[in-house]
């Protein structure tokens, strides 16, 4: 196993404690850039991560083998005594704890910010929830589909005449997970200044919040509500997608120069210059009308061969893509976007690269999620100096 980290944290100790995805994403995306994670978990038990995914191979999820990705991965029962003693050991040597429990659950095991920051003074506490440490709302239980629906996402996803949808991802865990990471970075920053570590609170219903645009202020000063608009978004014209004669493409064509481009391509310069379409908002007005003029040009036509002319005459164009696509074009395979990583028992997986790229301190992906506990030996009692004795006393106690 290849645990030479390239990234510019190597060198940081992260502990990630918590399950599912909003925190473990975190612990995923702080390992990419060299952190070494180590990743606490029940005994016996596990992360239900583990279980979770839509597909899997010889039997396995796999899910796991991504999030957990780049992990020590050990078990420790923070609901006995003995083991909530175990983590202050280890976390007196930490950089950053991680969690993802409801509100609460930290300080009624004796492990809050005022008892952890005594131990360690430049520890970096990162929680994530559904709605935030504090506020009426903190101590309820936020799943991501709630804190989305909270922060004004579902209201927009979806088709008009139809209930609120949801991305086929799990978008607010994943804001909530990468706006951690950010804060965790922020705060490194600032414990590099002033020697002292913090609290970072990110909620799933602020992260969601923060991408919603200017959702708010067009209310408030406008007047004006969002509502869902299936696969356009409202007077941005010409930005869809298209049929062609075997499949679909995306064309986004709504900036003035790019739609005159557009214009001469599908054979109807004056388009641009018709009072009908010759602005943004002249565009947006006549949204409907507009794609249709575009899907009669690109309905006659082979995705290959709208994507040529569109490269052809500088038109944003794509194709919509799934797994098997990704696997098989050379852009993807230029940019190493998909990697092969070492797996416990598949030998290797392709999964994801890291994103971005940094040009001088890549991160970097060293190995897959492992097995429960795999890291046992080398978290107790090589990072965390437990006595031989001691981890051998919580292995037979189950505490371990």
């Amino acid at each position: 196993m290849n645990t030479d980290a390239t990234g510019p944290l190597a060198g940081i100790m992260a502990i990630e404690l918590g399950s599912l995805l909003a925190g473990p994403f975190c612990g995923q995306l702080l390992g990419d850039y060299g952190a070494e994670v180590i990743k606490i978990e029940p005994p016996g038990q596990g992360d239900p991560m583990r279980e979770w995914g839509q597909a899997k191979a010889d039997g396995r999820p796999l899910w796991f083998s991504v999030v957990g990705r780049n992990k020590r991965c050990a078990t420790l029962d923070l609901r006995k005594p003995e083991g909530q003693a175990a983590l202050r050991a280890l976390i007196a040597k930490a950089d950053i704890l991680l969690e993802n429990f409801r509100p609460g659950t930290m300080e009624r095991w004796g492990l809050g910010y005022d008892v952890l920051s005594a131990i360690n003074p430049r520890l970096i506490f990162v929680r994530v929830s559904g709605y935030g440490q504090t506020g009426p709302n903190a101590k309820k239980a936020g799943y991501a589909s709630v804190g989305e629906a909270f922060g004004g996402l579902r209201y927009v996803m979806g088709e008009a005449d139809r209930r609120p949808s949801r991305a086929g991802i799990s978008i607010g865990d994943s804001l909530a997970a990468t706006f951690a990471c950010l804060g965790a970075l922020a705060a490194l920053e600032a414990r590099r200044k002033t020697g002292r570590g913090q609290v970072v609170d990110s909620s799933i219903y602020e992260s969601v919040l923060t991408m919603m645009e200017s959702l708010i202020p067009e209310y408030q000063l406008a007047g004006y509500i969002r509502e869902r608009s299936g696969s356009v978004l409202p007077n941005v014209a010409p930005s869809n997608i298209y049929d062609a004669s075997d499949g679909q493409v995306i064309i986004a064509a709504n900036q003035d120069t790019v739609f005159r481009r557009l214009a001469e391509m599908i054979g109807q310069p004056g388009l641009a210059d018709d009072p009908r379409f010759r602005d943004h908002h002249a565009r947006g007005a006549r949204q409907a009308e507009l794609d249709a003029i575009v899907n009669a040009w690109t309905a006659e036509r082979p995705r290959d061969a709208v994507q040529a002319a569109c490269d052809e005459h500088g038109v944003p164009c794509g194709p919509i893509y799934r797994a098997p696509e990704m696997l098989e074009d050379p852009h993807y395979a230029a940019r190493e976007a998909i990697v092969s990583v070492p797996h416990d028992h598949f030998g290797e997986i392709k999964m994801q690269n890291v994103a971005p790229k940094l040009s001088s301190t890549p991160g970097n992906v060293r190995w897959a999620g492992r097995d429960l506990g795999a890291d046992n030996d080398y978290v107790w009692l090589e990072r965390a100096g437990l006595s031989a004795e001691t981890y051998k006393g919580l292995r037979s106690s189950g505490v371990i």
